[in-house]
């Protein structure tokens, strides 16, 4: 393997502001802010806009296409052929 080939591949906290959550893993990304860590530690904080704490897929607050389908919805406007 070539050296010096490979981005630095380091332990980041990714940080989503409007859940307040954050976790520890590692990445190739870089922030200029640091946080302190629960073990003590100093770790770069990347902000990211969503999480699976706010996305609402995860969250379960994700909104529900109506139940009626476009044929029905269509049907319903313009009459259903009965013939």
């Amino acid at each position: 393997m070539q050296q010096d080939k490979h981005p630095d591949y380091h332990e980041v906290v990714f940080r989503d502001r409007a859940a307040g959550f954050a976790f520890l893993t590692r990445s190739t990304a870089g922030s200029g802010e640091t946080i302190e860590w629960d073990d003590g530690e100093t770790y770069p904080v990347v902000d990211v806009e969503i999480s699976s704490e706010s996305h609402p897929f995860y969250t379960g607050k994700a909104r529900t296409v109506d139940s009626e389908g476009r044929v029905a919805r269509f049907e319903r406007r313009y009459g259903a052929d009965d013939a």
